[in-house]
């Protein structure tokens, strides 16, 4: 098929269709080798079809030459793009030219960036303009990083919403000097201490609300114009150094089609450019900050901003991780939920630690002797090894079948994530673990001995725990889909 594209293409026969097939075929990589050695042998020269009369026949071969990442390309690219006028094409030189080292052209590419901001908009420019102008800022961007803002919070109050574990946000509440409510999505709180947030292991992330920038009718133009003019602008000037542009992207949830979201989207963040006079711009992959639209049963839109220059090092520990690797903040939830059921100093075993997680968290939470975590995967335990050391704390790793383990003495607790079914795990598998896990557990625990566990498979501990004598003292549910339990036995 290849080669009969190619040949299609060297008489001049129905070119912009033939294109457009053969950008499609090379998706499969062994066909788009056989189109560069086509091309590197002169088999097949694209040039001439950058100067065709047809634009669409223009855009389809920039395009071709951007999927090939054709470098050598790379200066007649540039050249079209400076003499192309139809504004449709424009944007299609940018995109090929981000798949090669553009750096050469920067200057000119900068140049055309400042024509194009302060060149006049009119109704039938300004799609296409607006299309130049993203294509032209992601160019220039993944040539050159942009300026990274610091962010320092001053003396101002900040309206936080902290995102929980939507059955325990009152966990999080807790751990809170100022007054604070719990919401659907987690905790609200006014504060001037961000710091002290980041003392408290239990929500997921911050989010801020920004006055003026609660809700909004859903039509595009609303959307862009209350963002505009809320006090987000302000917020970033006082919390970083004042300069500018600040990079962003917009997160939307609603119930549309993702083609027709992705629509939406766009329309918004150029309209924020436009009404913000380009400080803040929109950046599929440069971005400092987020803007969550949530659409309301109503259908009005409300805002949260997540800003990613609001450093998070609760967890920097976390250095490693495999693919069933609990978070670390669930396993730091876990802990808080269980905390009474611990005692300090105690002698604490994780038959299944993985990376170390459970045992780091719960270490957190209240001081433990003598740790041991035993797993069957050298992987994990190598890497159970680096988190802890990031962690400064001791804990003993044994890369074995925990079944076999045997000490010399008892341990006053178990604290563990069990396994669960996946794609290496049956259902019958993971029934034989748990029925191989309480003898175990009887056996390497003290007579007073406590197990807290998280679990997927709350039926099978019910069922078994008994056998062994240990009694259900209090469980928790966690998460409702998939449905998981902290279950406390004694």
């Amino acid at each position: 098929m290849i080669h009969k594209l190619c040949e299609r293409l060297n008489h001049n026969i129905e070119i912009r269709q033939t294109l457009s097939q053969l950008r499609k075929e090379i998706k499969d990589s062994g066909k788009k080798e056989l189109l560069l050695s086509l091309i590197q042998d002169g088999s097949l020269n694209l040039i001439p079809f950058l100067t065709k009369e047809d634009a669409k026949t223009r855009k389809n071969t920039a395009l071709l030459i951007g999927d090939l990442s054709l470098s050598s390309y790379l200066d007649v690219l540039f050249g079209a793009y400076e003499k192309e006028e139809t504004l449709f094409v424009r944007e299609s030189y940018l995109t090929a030219m981000k798949s090669m080292d553009a750096s050469a052209y920067l200057p000119q590419l900068k140049k055309r960036l400042s024509i194009l901001s302060e060149s006049e908009i009119t109704a039938e420019n300004q799609k296409h303009r607006e299309k130049e102008l993203h294509a032209l800022t992601e160019l220039i961007l993944s040539l050159e990083k942009p300026y990274r803002h610091k962010f320092h919070a001053g003396k101002q109050a900040f309206h936080c919403i902290l995102r929980t574990n939507p059955l325990y946000p009152e966990i999080t509440e807790k751990q809170l000097k100022e007054r604070a409510s719990s919401s659907r999505i987690g905790v609200r709180v006014n504060t001037n201490n961000l710091d002290f947030l980041q003392n408290i292991r239990t929500y997921h992330e911050i989010l801020f609300q920004i006055p003026g920038m609660v809700s909004s009718t859903p039509a595009s133009e609303d959307i862009a114009k209350t963002i505009a003019d809320s006090s987000l602008i302000n917020l970033l000037k006082n919390t970083h150094d004042d300069t500018w542009p600040f990079y962003f992207r917009l997160g939307v949830k609603n119930k549309m089609p993702l083609e027709q979201r992705s629509t939406f989207t766009k329309k918004i963040a150029s309209s924020i450019e436009k009404l913000t006079a380009r400080k803040l711009i929109n950046s599929i992959s440069h971005y400092e900050f987020e803007i969550r639209m949530i659409e309301g049963k109503s259908g009005n839109y409300h805002f949260l901003v997540k800003l990613y220059t609001l450093n998070d090092h609760r967890f920097d520990y976390r250095k490693e991780y495999i693919p069933t690797s609990i978070k670390p903040v669930n396993a730091a939830l876990l802990a808080e939920l269980a905390k009474d059921y611990m005692i300090p100093n105690a002698q604490v075993l994780d038959p299944f630690c993985g990376v170390g997680t459970m045992l780091i968290e719960r270490q957190k939470i209240v001081k433990g002797n003598t740790s041991y975590g035993i797993d069957h995967s050298p992987e994990a335990i190598e890497k159970a090894i680096i988190n802890t050391n990031f962690a400064d704390q001791i804990i003993h790793y044994i890369n074995k079948d925990c079944f076999t383990f045997t000490h010399a003495y008892a341990f006053d607790e178990i604290f563990t994530e069990m396994p669960y079914a996946s794609g290496q795990k049956s259902e019958t598998d993971i029934y034989d673990t748990y029925k191989n896990f309480f003898p175990m557990a009887r056996r390497v625990l003290t007579p007073e001995g406590t197990i807290i566990m998280y679990t997927r498979n709350r039926g099978y501990v019910k069922k078994l725990c008994p056998k062994q004598n240990f009694q259900m003292i209090k469980e928790y549910k966690i998460t409702e889909k998939p449905e998981t339990w902290l279950m406390i036995l004694r």
